[in-house]
């Protein structure tokens, strides 16, 4: 079974407060919310692998709200 990636590029956005150091932020596509279930409010954290790669974790995982379960084929 091959499994299809697909990419979302998106840009670091850097928000600058008079007399604050800047902060940096990442906007996440709606498109993978809506595929992993993450909500707002959600708590996550990054793991830091190595340079290229974070790793998102959710830290608590909401009870699923579907009534039925996906096939198989």
């Amino acid at each position: 079974m091959k499994l299809m990636q697909t990419t979302y590029p998106l840009k670091v956005q850097a928000i600058r407060s008079k007399g604050q150091q800047p902060r940096l932020y990442v906007s996440f596509p709606l498109a993978v919310a809506a595929a992993i279930g993450l909500n707002p409010g959600d708590e996550v954290q990054w793991e830091l692998l190595d340079r290229r790669v974070l790793h998102l974790v959710r830290l608590q995982t909401r009870p699923t709200t579907t009534k039925r379960r996906a096939v198989k084929n």
